[in-house]
């Protein structure tokens, strides 16, 4: 277990965080991913890794409260050791709704764990990979979203802007952590055929807006998840502060 670089992946329990936990541990790694309230899918998903000779383990975490994410990575130090790689992935949509329907509680459900929680899932990878801080170095993925260039007009601008976000803490961290051993980027993921869609109560819209790809189909978590291992891999060394679309060019 000593000798596997230690990747935290949050809200890893499906969808593109899934994907990324399952592809990092055939590669080597030993996964911490977190969990919310999908309990049993985090779970199988940790079964089926050791089942194949994996290291993974699940940590009940919610990345919209401070003390929570703290928790999270005193978890990991303690079961797989520092944090070498973070994938920070964890977020909400919220509703879909046009602006003038988006409410304060919205925008809190939205912006707590999208941005708050992002921030500080950043803060706490650099307090462990910091060379100033006694750390070895690292390299932090935020996974955000085309919606922050595309805008969500008419369905999700509260998403966009969360993922506007997003992508500025990379370009900032990028250039803070750097000298201090850490790479930071982001990938911005189009239209995947996840569930998060459906659980937005649009499940067609995948398929619906397909037209609209230059490659004319949605992408698939795997997909993103091999974008995502690549940025964390020494392929990508000199690749720092980059906002990567995984998305068929829309």
């Amino acid at each position: 277990m000593a000798s596997r670089p230690v990747l935290l992946v949050t809200g890893g329990s499906q969808g593109i965080g899934a994907a990324t936990a399952r592809l990092a541990a055939a590669r080597g790694y030993a996964v911490g991913l977190s969990f919310l309230s999908a309990r049993d899918k985090a779970q199988a998903l940790v079964d089926e890794i050791t089942a194949a000779g994996g290291t993974a383990i699940a940590v009940q975490a919610d990345t919209a409260s401070e003390a929570s994410i703290v928790a999270l990575f005193a978890a990991v130090d303690e079961a797989l050791g520092r944090v070498s790689a973070v994938v920070n992935n964890a977020g909400v949509t919220g509703p879909v709704a046009t602006l003038d329907r988006v409410t304060g509680t919205i925008l809190d459900d939205v912006m707590g764990p999208n941005v708050r929680g992002a921030f500080l899932v950043v803060r706490e990878a650099a307090r462990r990979m910091a060379t100033d801080l006694g750390g070895h170095g690292g390299a932090i993925v935020n996974v955000s979203s085309r919606a922050s260039d595309l805008g969500g007009g008419g369905e999700w601008v509260h998403y966009a802007a969360s993922k506007g976000a997003v992508d500025t803490l990379t370009l900032g961290a990028a250039r803070e952590l750097a000298p201090r051993g850490i790479r930071v980027n982001a990938v911005n993921p189009g239209l995947i055929d996840t569930d998060l869609h459906a659980k937005a109560g649009m499940p067609d819209r995948v398929h619906r807006l397909s037209a609209g790809v230059p490659q004319g189909r949605p992408g698939t978590a795997d997909e993103v998840a091999k974008v995502i291992l690549w940025l964390l891999s020494d392929e990508a060394s000199y690749v720092n502060g980059a906002l990567v679309p995984v998305s068929g060019g829309r």
